[in-house]
């Protein structure tokens, strides 16, 4: 006499739905943000890093100072860099801020893709897509604290830009 648990197909495993035992995704292929994908930055970040040190030159060559350049890609997929500079003045931000974007625009090729803050002078954001620029009075950027909020990102030596301050 035979089992009925052998015949019987309701006390029988499914293989025939059940997952093959290595088609389960790893972390990496489940989650992109743990292996980012180079399509977010096929070329690279060398033009973001062109900009950022133009834009730092001109903030140096006009009195701004504390500069620093924030390497964000790996926390950001929408920015590569952060340039935070201080000024003592609503006419020396808003001067740096017009020179910066003269220079990036006439010379570099690069069209500003927002501004916000110049009205009130206090912390100006000059959106260049790659690169976003903080221009603070040390108030402002000492109330915002930047640097701590993004303390994840890597700072990058103004001299790996190229750039020596006087």
């Amino acid at each position: 006499m035979t089992d009925p648990s052998q015949t019987d197909p309701a006390t029988q495993p499914d293989t025939q739905n059940a997952p093959a035992a290595d088609s389960t995704p790893s972390a990496a292929e489940s989650n992109p943000m743990i292996a980012p994908s180079r399509s977010i930055r096929p070329h690279g970040t060398e033009e973001s890093r062109k900009l950022a040190a133009a834009a730092v030159r001109v903030a140096i060559e006009n009195n701004g100072f504390d500069v620093m350049v924030i390497d964000v890609c790996a926390q950001s997929a929408e920015f590569d860099l952060f340039v935070l500079v201080t000024g003592t003045s609503r006419r020396q931000l808003h001067a740096i801020s017009e020179l910066i974007d003269d220079k990036l625009e006439k010379e570099l090729g690069d069209c500003r893709m927002g501004i916000e803050g110049y009205a009130e002078s206090r912390w100006i954001v000059l959106d260049y897509g790659s690169v976003v620029i903080h221009l603070f009075d040390e108030e402002t950027r000492e109330y915002y604290d930047l640097e701590s909020l993004w303390a994840d990102g890597t700072p990058i030596p103004l001299a790996d830009l190229g750039i020596t301050e006087e």
